[in-house]
């Protein structure tokens, strides 16, 4: 985890302080549907203006590949992000470059926001192109990223603006590095990480660098089903990716050699149909009908993985357990994360999950407001999971 400046490093005032958001909400009809990632982003915009900063918030939204798509404007944010600043007002630039933006930016007093036009209008954007970074950069005096969960691409705003200007992370993105550093640059032992979803083969960089890094690694959902295949369990009509069953076999070994213990289920909840209410039962995994499918690792299971969980220090969580999202297949992934909570809550665990699926599972679970920290970065968090390199993120070496 490379050293990095914050915000309390940088002397502000008056100053023009370009900040990178993430505010790629979902809207409908014109209207804000969920204001989670505009909220998570207030509280830098806040402090900057008590600094008395002139703060120029910029982003991304949607995928208009360098044309200025209408129904991907950032006008629709202008009021969630002013309402989130406590009712600040929210100046808005039809342009995020240009004589428009200049104007609008060159206008601002200390302690005033403005909010430019989507980034992606511009092809320059995802080329990183240097000089639709320097057009950027002529709108500010100092860069701030806080935009973590786009750190793991190298755009022009995100990678190459850091490069121009004095730079420093804001504070939601100084919250995930620091999170992300706890969890598995200088974790407290032993370190547990559960790793679930449907598919080995989208994973395989994340259990190869987990295994050196854990000392125990627990797979769940469908993933598990492959490597119960690989150990010759057959798994009836089961999601199952053979043809990966060697790859499996080597992340076994690998675990072997490391002292990595590998924790699959012993018993599964199998039904006939995926299906909300499907008629299901629990069996131990190699007793898994031809005709049925594993849906959701069974109580047993649960059990063994919340008694190991109790003699962690830290884990990190990606993916659910089952298909958590058809009752009751979210059996297993609520009763983990209820006491993974639990624990966390008694000050015995640190708890850091991310990914899109691991976040909408522990709301399901009620209990992502009870975890040690709970990242909204779905790839961002994954390619740190596999030991990458975030040219966001490396942009703001100190």
């Amino acid at each position: 985890m490379p050293d990095f400046k914050t915000i309390d490093d940088l002397d502000v005032h008056g100053k023009r302080v370009l900040v990178r958001a993430d505010l790629n909400v979902p809207v409908r009809d014109g209207v804000v549907t969920d204001t989670t990632r505009i909220d998570r982003s207030a509280e830098t915009i806040r402090d900057l203006m008590a600094k008395g900063a002139c703060v120029v918030v910029m982003c991304h939204f949607g995928r208009p590949k360098g044309q200025r798509v209408p129904d991907m404007s950032l006008r629709p944010i202008v009021e969630p992000l002013s309402k989130a600043l406590g009712g600040a007002p929210v100046a808005f630039a039809d342009d995020c470059v240009g004589p428009g933006a200049e104007t609008l930016v060159n206008g601002l007093a200390p302690g005033d926001v403005a909010l430019l036009e989507n980034l992606r209008f511009h092809a320059g954007e995802e080329k990183n192109d240097p000089g639709f970074a320097r057009q950027l950069a002529d709108l500010g005096d100092i860069y701030v990223n806080d935009a973590f969960s786009a750190a793991h691409r190298a755009h022009a705003s995100t990678e190459f603006l850091a490069q121009l200007l004095p730079s420093a992370a804001g504070r939601l993105m100084q919250a995930e590095l620091e999170a992300l550093g706890v969890a598995l640059e200088n974790p407290a032992r032993p370190v547990a990480a559960i790793v679930g979803g449907a598919k080995v083969s989208t994973k395989l960089e994340l259990l190869g660098n987990m295994v050196s890094k854990v000392d125990m690694l627990v797979i769940g959902g469908g993933m598990a089903n492959t490597f119960l295949f690989a150990q010759g369990i057959e798994v009836g009509a089961s999601l199952c990716e053979k043809d990966m069953a060697d790859t499996a076999r080597t992340i076994l070994d690998k675990a072997k050699a490391e002292g990595c213990d590998i924790v699959l289920p012993v018993d599964a909840v199998i039904a006939a149909e995926f299906k909300e209410g499907a008629e299901n039962a629990v069996v131990p995994v190699d007793q898994v009908p031809a005709d049925r499918m594993i849906l959701d690792v069974g109580p047993d299971s649960v059990k063994t993985v919340v008694a190991k969980l109790a003699g962690c220090k830290t884990l990190v969580w990606n993916g659910p357990m089952g298909a958590f999202e058809i009752r009751p297949f979210d059996m297993a992934t609520n009763a983990v994360a209820q006491a993974a909570a639990a624990l966390t809550g008694e000050s015995k665990l640190v708890t850091v999950a991310g990914g899109g699926d691991t976040v909408a599972a522990l709301i399901n679970a009620g209990v992502e407001e009870k975890f040690s920290y709970v990242s909204t970065a779905g790839g961002a968090f994954l390619e740190w999971l596999e030991g990458k390199t975030l040219p966001g993120v490396a942009a703001l070496k100190d």
